[in-house]
């Protein structure tokens, strides 16, 4: 697997039509950003290095810069990172965990990542899931961005639907990660984000770190589509920040399949790489 860096975090953003941005969201909104960053300069949230730019990212470049971008061949249904000698299936090149189906495999069609879930991209995923910083979801949802478009026709969808927090857990955090990214990301693809499509039903358990098995119980029947939703022959993107076990994007995948669903692609912006998993899932 190939090993690539975000971009700048100082990269200069789209901007609107002049008459929409308005004087304080012009040149004088970023000559104000430019004089607090130097009065006032801020520390990376990472590694506590001063931030030279002014950006809404507070993120260094060289934190950033460390993300292992997933590059390289991966399986064609879960988006492992794989070697093609760890494949058994090379017409197809599938991981061994994909290849075994004795434990009844995935419900959904495929997943992609953007980068490996280690090191500095750990701590923006937390910063973007209990801080609500917008513009970590807004970039996010660029780097997935580019990883559909590079897919072509494999990560076409009609829709992107966010993973969603129980009621409780949404009302305590006041809004959802995971719609951070999804709602961005449909604008930047042309598609409408459906928020409202999925709903929690069965809350996570209290319990901060499970286990490979309990993160599959947890989700068992945790997630149902709204009353009145239109899910029929729909192509649905799935959006979470990490995938782990991949247990919350297969229950999320056997509701929509449930309702109707013609395809569901699980996409995230971090993979974690487990070893081991087919074992687990026996």
């Amino acid at each position: 697997m190939k090993a690539g860096g975000l971009l700048r975090a100082d990269s200069p953003a789209e901007p609107g039509p002049p008459a929409a941005r308005g004087l304080t969201g012009g040149w004088l909104g970023d000559v104000r950003a430019a004089l607090l960053s130097v009065l006032f300069p801020a520390s990376c949230r990472i590694c506590e290095q001063l931030l030279t730019a002014a950006t809404s990212i507070p993120i260094c470049n060289d934190c950033l810069g460390s993300v292992r971008q997933i590059t390289g061949t991966v399986c064609e249904k879960c988006g492992k990172p794989v070697e093609e000698a760890e494949a058994p299936d090379l017409e197809m090149l599938v991981c061994p965990t994909c290849v075994n189906d004795e434990w009844g495999g995935y419900a959904f069609d495929r997943a992609r990542s953007w980068a490996i879930y280690e090191g500095a991209l750990v701590r923006a995923i937390l910063l973007l899931k209990f801080e609500d910083i917008d513009p970590l979801g807004k970039l996010f949802a660029r780097r997935l961005a580019e990883v559909v478009t590079n897919s072509g026709a494999a990560l076409q969808a009609d829709v992107v639907v966010p993973v969603p927090l129980h009621r409780q857990r949404e009302r305590e955090r006041g809004y959802n990660q995971a719609a951070l990214i999804a709602k961005p990301l449909a604008k930047l693809l042309g598609l409408p984000c459906k928020s409202v499509l999925l709903t929690r039903i069965r809350p996570r358990s209290d319990k901060h770190l499970l286990s490979y098995e309990e993160r599959w119980e947890s989700v068992r029947g945790a997630f149902a589509t709204r009353p009145g939703s239109q899910v029929d022959n729909l192509r649905v993107l799935l959006v979470d920040d990490v995938m782990t076990s991949g247990a919350t994007l297969d229950s999320c995948a056997k509701t929509l399949r449930e309702a109707g669903a013609r395809s569901v692609i699980g996409l995230t912006v971090a993979r974690a790489v487990l070893k081991n998993a087919t074992e687990r899932l026996r």
